[in-house]
C-alpha cells in the first residue's frame, strides 16, 4: 500500500528544488544582463558629468531610437533676407538623412523648384525637380547638409559620442544666470582641426543656453560662433527649436553683426518612416 504521508512529502521537495533552480537561474542571468539604462559611465571630469546631467534632462539618444524617427520643418533665415525651407526626416537607428527644400535661396540658389537631398547610411544623393544630379561640387554640399543637419537636432544627446573629451572651465554669470563651462572636443586621426563646442549649462535648469562652435570645414577656427537657444518640449523631449547665432569671441562676446536665425517647426516624432525615402538612385 503506498505511503500518503510519505508520497505528500516527497512531492514537495520536488517542487523546492524546481523553484531553488529556477530562482537560481533567474539571478543569475539578472547578474550577468544588468539593465543598461541604470549604468552611469566612468566620468572623465566635471565637464563630462554635467553633460551627462544635461542629456539626462532633454533625452537620451536611447531614447531617440526608440522612437525610430522624426520629421519636422526646417527654416533658416539669414539677415539679408534669404530663406531656406526643408521638410527634414530622419531614421534615428543609422543617421538616414532626408531633406525636401521647398525653398533654397541660400542652398543651392542656382537651381529653382524642388531640390531632395539623402543619405542612405553609405551614400549622398541629390535631386532636382525628380532628376538626379551628378555635379561632384553640388554633391559636396549635400555631403556637409545632410549629416550637419541631422547633427544639429541630436546634437544634445550626441555631446555623449564616443571619442569625445570633456574640460571643466569654470563658471560664469550672463543676464544674471550662472553657468558652469565645458568645453568638449573631437578626436582627430590625421591631426586635421576639428570642431570645438563650448557650452554653457545652466546651473538652475542643467540645460544648454546657449554655446560657442567653430566649423573646421569651412575654416571657422579662431574665430567661433555663438548660438543661443530656446527649447520647446514635444513627446518627453526637450527640444532646442528655437535658434539663433553669430560672430562671436571665446569670450561669448557677440559682434555687432545681425542674428542668423533658424527655427524647427511641426516636429513629430515615430512616423513609421520607409527606409525607401532615403535611398537615391538605384
Amino acid at each position: 500500500m503506498i505511503n500518503l504521508k510519505m508520497f505528500e512529502i516527497s512531492k514537495v521537495n520536488q517542487m523546492f528544488t524546481i523553484a531553488l533552480v529556477l530562482l537560481l537561474v533567474a539571478c543569475q542571468n539578472q547578474s550577468s544582463t544588468p539593465e543598461k539604462k541604470n549604468l552611469v559611465p566612468e566620468f572623465q571630469n566635471k565637464g563630462h558629468e554635467l553633460v551627462y546631467k544635461m542629456v539626462l534632462k532633454v533625452g537620451t539618444y536611447q531614447n531617440l531610437k526608440d522612437k525610430k524617427d522624426v520629421s519636422y520643418t526646417y527654416t533658416y533665415t539669414t539677415p539679408d533676407g534669404k530663406e531656406d525651407i526643408s521638410e527634414e526626416k530622419y531614421i534615428f537607428d543609422g543617421e538616414l538623412s532626408y531633406g525636401r527644400y521647398v525653398k533654397h535661396e541660400r542652398t543651392m540658389p542656382e537651381l529653382e523648384g524642388v531640390v531632395e537631398q539623402g543619405y542612405d547610411g553609405s551614400s549622398f544623393w541629390l535631386r532636382h525637380n525628380d532628376q538626379y544630379i551628378e555635379d561632384p561640387k553640388l554633391l559636396k554640399s549635400v555631403a556637409f547638409n545632410r549629416p550637419t543637419n541631422f547633427y544639429w537636432f541630436a546634437m544634445m544627446q550626441k555631446l555623449l559620442d564616443p571619442g569625445l573629451s570633456y574640460a571643466y572651465l569654470g563658471e560664469k554669470n550672463i543676464d544674471n544666470k550662472n553657468y558652469d563651462i565645458v568645453k568638449v572636443t573631437f578626436a582627430s586621426n590625421n591631426n586635421a582641426p576639428k570642431d570645438i563646442y563650448q557650452l554653457y549649462i545652466n546651473k538652475a535648469t542643467s540645460l544648454v543656453d546657449q554655446f560657442l562652435f567653430t566649423v573646421a570645414d569651412f575654416g571657422i577656427i579662431e574665430t567661433p560662433l555663438l548660438m543661443k537657444v530656446k527649447y520647446i518640449e514635444v513627446d518627453g523631449f526637450l527640444i532646442p527649436a528655437d535658434r539663433k547665432y553669430k560672430k562671436s569671441t571665446w569670450e561669448a562676446d557677440v559682434t555687432e553683426d545681425p542674428w542668423i536665425n533658424v527655427q524647427w517647426s511641426a516636429i513629430k516624432y515615430n512616423s513609421n518612416l520607409s527606409k525607401d525615402l532615403f535611398i537615391g538612385k538605384q
